[in-house]
């Protein structure tokens, strides 16, 4: 007797990979990620849930959007390890802190390194099967939506800089219109000031090896003197530990010389490793764009480093 074939609709496809689309929409919409970058991100945590590592995309969905951007950070380094046909620069290289917290197994570069021939082809395979049929109505839209972005940022007019020209005759750039000192006058004599989110970095931490709030405030303070300006703790209860905390210097010099040309830090705080990158903040989402998510949800990540964020 042949066997009998039973036809999946779209709607009911898409009802089993709701919490799926849930992250992606988050990924895409929320946090304007790329959406082609972003399925391969959906398709490689897929992989991990279907090697073992259980419930990744629901423990995604109940922690804070800046978590949530920065597991996605790893997941490229993960993707980016998986493609490499080269071991990573370290044996024991913990380059992915946020993923290993978020696990209840033990993992780290080497495990990608080590299968990255099954996971290429597990997540080729859950690419063509699952997200190009489960999300492709939300990529498509996601990429339409950017071009319009694109496009209206691109036909934003700037004002041109007007110049007297009498800077040339040696007289400066400025016309004295009577009204007494400026700051305009003389700004070579004022600071620039640079906005916080400029002077921001975001670190991690390991999980079961809590960092408190003092022991960064000292590390800092002992290697670059008085530089923090404000120092934001992820906020737990009194039983948890704090995965994450933003660091709002008063320059960005500071920066600068913490990071010594690199896109990332590592550090050992008190013999606890810890991880520093600058804060890139997602840009807002116009607000005539449409999100089955609400722009006030608990863990969106800010502009601003002055909204205190929590484990849902």
């Amino acid at each position: 007797m042949a066997q009998s074939l039973f036809y999946v609709t779209q709607e009911e496809f898409n009802m089993f990979h709701s919490i799926d689309r849930q992250l992606y929409t988050l990924l895409v919409v929320n946090l304007w990620r790329d959406p082609v970058e972003s399925m391969q991100i959906i398709a490689f945590w897929l992989w991990l849930e279907r090697s073992g590592f259980n419930n990744a995309v629901t423990k995604m969905l109940s922690l804070p959007y800046i978590l949530v951007n920065e597991l996605a950070d790893e997941a490229l380094t993960c993707l980016n390890c998986i493609s490499n046909h080269y071991p990573s620069s370290s044996p024991d290289s913990h380059d992915i802190p946020l993923i290993q917290s978020l696990m209840e197994k033990e993992i780290d570069l080497q495990f990608f390194h080590h299968n990255r021939v099954p996971a290429a082809q597990g997540i080729a395979k859950i690419v063509k099967e699952v997200c190009l049929r489960g999300l492709k109505d939300i990529m498509d839209s996601a990429i339409e939506r950017n071009k319009t972005q694109n496009v209206m940022e691109s036909q934003m007019v700037v004002p041109p800089m007007v110049h007297t020209g009498l800077n040339k005759m040696g007289l400066g750039g400025m016309v004295d219109m009577g009204y007494g000192e400026s700051e305009v006058g003389q700004p070579w004599n004022r600071e620039i000031e640079v906005p916080p989110d400029d002077r921001t970095m975001f670190v991690t931490f390991s999980k079961g090896y809590p960092v408190y709030e003092w022991e960064v405030r000292e590390f800092f303070g002992r290697s670059y003197g008085d530089c923090i300006e404000s120092l934001y703790m992820q906020e737990v209860e009194a039983n948890e530990q704090s995965l994450f905390a933003r660091i709002v210097f008063h320059s960005a010099s500071t920066i600068e010389m913490i990071l010594n040309g690199m896109g990332k830090a590592k550090f050992t705080i008190n013999a606890k490793h810890v991880w520093a990158r600058k804060f890139v903040p997602k840009r807002a989402k116009p607000l005539s764009a449409t999100s089955p998510a609400s722009s006030s949800s608990p863990g969106e990540m800010p502009a601003s480093p002055h909204l205190p964020l929590s484990l849902s």
